[in-house]
């Protein structure tokens, strides 16, 4: 059961309101996990706009998405490895990919570059070196999609600790975490 309430359209503050049916109108449903961030309308408005502002980024969905599963198993967030997974899957991922995506594998180079970025970024909380970024330049990221690339790390790292922290329930289909 969810630590905080999990808000509708009718239940949560009027600044979230508006907010909870665009995101319904964007989904078909109203994912748990926007629920219960809806319990601050400047936190709602803030996650909201850094999906958009990302989803219309330099980066693939599709590499976006497998950046998510990494961060958000290493994370141990079951919620953001579930919708993470199927939002791959939609970006056009295979199952294949999403799961090496998850223990932070890929056959691709660049992607692979990405996702070991990326869980540095995550393991040491931030404190990477010149060999790290310039790993990534290597690996054909321009600085632009660089930083992008940190951005999508902070989006997820904010979703998973909602998920964790608060325990929203799982409304995607189920995703098993790796072995700790």
């Amino acid at each position: 059961m969810s630590r905080v309430p999990l808000l509708d359209s009718a239940s949560a503050p009027a600044a979230s309101q508006d907010l909870l049916r665009h995101i319904h109108g964007a989904f078909g449903a109203t994912p748990n996990m926007f629920r219960a961030v809806a319990n601050s309308p400047a936190a709602l408005a803030s996650m909201w706009a850094a999906f958009g502002a990302l989803g219309g980024g330099t980066l693939s969905a599709q590499l976006g998405e497998k950046i998510a599963v990494a961060v958000a198993d290493s994370n141990r967030c079951e919620y953001c490895l579930a919708a993470h997974t199927a939002l791959g899957r939609k970006a056009g991922a295979s199952a294949e990919e999403m799961a090496a995506a998850q223990a932070g594998r890929a056959n691709d180079p660049r992607t692979a570059a990405a996702l070991a970025f990326a869980l540095k970024l995550v393991r040491d909380r931030g404190q990477v070196g010149d060999a790290d970024v310039a790993a990534l330049r290597q690996a054909g990221f321009d600085d632009g999609q660089i930083v992008e690339l940190l951005a999508h790390v902070a989006l997820n790292l904010f979703t998973n600790y909602i998920n964790v922290a608060f325990d929203v329930p799982v409304d995607f289909p189920k995703v098993a975490l790796r072995a700790a």
